[in-house]
């Protein structure tokens, strides 16, 4: 059975869950998005570091810790990025460090979006 975390993350009105969890997972999805329901579109660093950091207070929410994160799956949108990502990810992450897919995409679902990531972890 799925059960919803309340992770305090906004609504930003589409049709699902920040996070669920179920026979022992957790499961959640983000970008960068902000407090107020708003996607961060600036710098690259801004919208990864936001990112990570709605994983983190998602994490928390689910009384979880990045620790219990089995995989990342990452869409990016510029390859130039990789870099910034790969420190950036450093700061959330330690070793051994989860099972990761990089994935270079042409756009996501809001113009200016570089970053959405995709989390399966132990619940």
């Amino acid at each position: 059975m799925r059960k919803v975390i309340d992770t305090g993350l906004p609504d930003i009105g589409q049709p699902f869950s920040w996070a669920t969890q179920g026979g022992g997972m957790l499961f959640t999805a983000h970008g960068p998005v902000r407090a107020d329901g708003s996607i961060e579109t600036g710098a690259p660093e801004k919208q990864i570091t936001l990112t990570f950091d709605n994983l983190a207070q998602t994490l928390k929410a689910a009384n979880s810790h990045s620790d219990n994160v089995l995989q990342v799956i990452i869409y990016l949108t510029d390859v130039n990025d990789v870099k910034l990502l790969d420190d950036i990810y450093l700061e959330y992450f330690n070793y051994p460090y989860p099972n990761r897919s990089t994935v270079i995409v042409e756009k996501l679902v809001v113009p200016g979006m570089k970053i959405e990531i995709t989390v399966s972890a132990i619940a």
